[in-house]
């Protein structure tokens, strides 16, 4: 119920605190970053150190966790997953016998993320995707080699001679097309999907780098229908529960799928409301509550989002006046290598490219405003 205090874990906490503060909840973070924006929304965050290069580890996770839940007098309903977790089941697994779950289980995103069950299942189901094998191919050019259990495109490669050599990879055809996700809670009655588009931002060292997300895409009512039926299939077919999105290429017509993210996506800033709708549908269809059958907003206007990377060289933070449309505000002296995310800006506009090129016009002036102001 809105009023109690929840658990989130992530690389960065902040999009679900404030989906979680805005749907009435006490959000207790556990993240990388511990920024500006997170501390406003959360009552109390904890900074994993090290975690966004290493990855979370059990001991410094749990730690974190126990001393959040031990800071409020009433206890937390459970912890809501985020990114970070994509490659770890033991440890999804561990943190589910401490705490109660608000999300899906280790088995849900081991079996979403392993490339053997995850790409035969949706030939069973007929779903298109690219093709994808466990080994190199005889010949490299035009395929992929993606890191198993990888997400948001820092892990993606060009194969390469060297590519067999490289630990939990698989290998995967190279398509093109226009990048579609289907975002939505699943395990109600009355979940609603919604659609957004993505792009890359690529860097010399990682060209599919995730760039950003734009909502209410003009997507024509047959693909819509392709993309949200296969949605629906894949999430019943593993059993997902609460939000999850699902990411596609879109080419010659045909939707591909490429991945299913078994937890709450990039998508949520451009897809929630502002009484932060998708964090109640998710709490109520990971709990078994239900929901009046309310009918799904229809926005006016369509939301982006885009994040900003340290592609002119690493910088420490300075007293930066960051403007109202920027979010993932760093502190003053905070250190960020090259090529790191800096901060996040949004837009609006009346329609999906719009607000796109809005959003990339405000990034070219955040990343200006952010070296004009960088300590020396």
């Amino acid at each position: 119920m809105a009023g109690e205090a929840v658990l989130i874990a992530a690389f960065s906490g902040r999009a679900l605190a404030q989906s979680a503060r805005r749907a009435g909840y006490v959000p207790l973070v556990a993240d990388a970053f511990g920024d500006l924006d997170t501390r406003d929304s959360a009552a109390a965050v904890h900074v994993i150190d090290g975690a966004m290069a290493a990855g979370f580890r059990t001991r410094p996770l749990i730690h974190a966790l126990d001393a959040l839940a031990q800071s409020i007098s009433i206890p937390p309903i459970g912890l809501v997953l985020g990114s970070g977790f994509e490659d770890k089941p033991r440890l999804i697994a561990a943190l589910g016998h401490r705490y109660r779950l608000i999300g899906n289980e280790a088995a849900t995103y081991k079996a979403c993320k392993d490339p053997a069950v995850f790409f035969a299942r949706l030939d069973e189901l007929g779903i298109a995707h690219p093709t994808t094998q466990p080994c190199p191919p005889d010949t490299t050019k035009g395929w992929l080699t993606k890191r198993v259990g990888g997400s948001g495109g820092r892990h993606i490669r060009s194969c390469d001679a060297a590519a067999g050599e490289r630990r939990r990879r698989y290998f995967q055809k190279q398509i093109s097309g226009d990048r579609l996700s289907v975002g939505g809670v699943f395990g109600t009655e009355h979940a609603h999907l919604a659609l957004s588009r993505q792009w890359i931002a690529p860097s010399p060292d990682q060209a599919f780098r995730f760039g950003g997300a734009v909502s209410m895409p003009d997507v024509a009512p047959d693909l819509r229908s392709k993309l949200e039926s296969a949605a629906r299939d894949v999430a019943s077919a593993f059993g997902i529960v609460g939000m999850a999105s699902f990411d596609f290429i879109i080419s010659g017509g045909t939707p591909h799928l490429l991945e299913v993210n078994p937890r709450p996506g990039a998508s949520l800033d451009v897809l929630d409301d502002e009484q932060g709708a998708l964090f109640r549908a998710h709490i109520a269809a990971c709990l078994g509550i239900s929901q009046a059958d309310d009918p799904p907003l229809t926005p006016k206007t369509a939301r982006a989002m885009a994040i900003l990377h340290a592609d002119r060289g690493s910088l420490t933070l300075g007293s930066t006046p960051w403007p109202a449309w920027s979010a993932d505000r760093g502190q003053p002296g905070t250190y960020i290598p090259k090529g790191a995310p800096i901060a996040s800006v949004f837009a609006e506009a009346a329609s999906a490219d719009a607000a796109e090129a809005l959003a990339r016009t405000r990034l070219a002036e955040l990343e200006d405003l952010i070296y004009e102001h960088t300590q020396s």
